[in-house]
């Protein structure tokens, strides 16, 4: 897969999954949900999502990689769970807010 840039949209070859890029890192990245690789064409392609990477993904939530240098937010929920590179991306922590008293 080519470099990804911020903005860009993704479609999963397996489930119903897109995802927007929020931040890459330079150079390429190999993005998979579901154990197939990610495509920026044509959605779901009649493949079934591999049952290693079947966490699926939540509609509105945040994904990134262990060193944070990946962050992508998931537009349309599916059965598949992201990945990049072989490694399992994780939902990222809300930020704790001030208390106010």
């Amino acid at each position: 897969m080519a470099a990804l840039a911020a903005g860009k949209r993704l479609k999963s070859a397996v489930c119903a999954t897109e995802i927007m890029v929020i931040a890459a890192p330079d150079g390429d990245v190999e993005l998979e949900c579901g154990g197939a690789p990610m495509t920026d064409g044509e959605g779901n392609t009649g493949g079934s999502v591999d049952a290693n990477n079947a966490e699926g993904t939540a509609l509105g939530k945040r994904y990134v990689s262990e060193d944070g240098g990946l962050e992508l937010l998931c537009v349309k929920p599916g059965d598949g769970s992201l990945s990049a590179g072989g490694e399992a991306l994780k939902v990222k922590d809300a930020k704790k807010l001030p208390k106010t008293d």
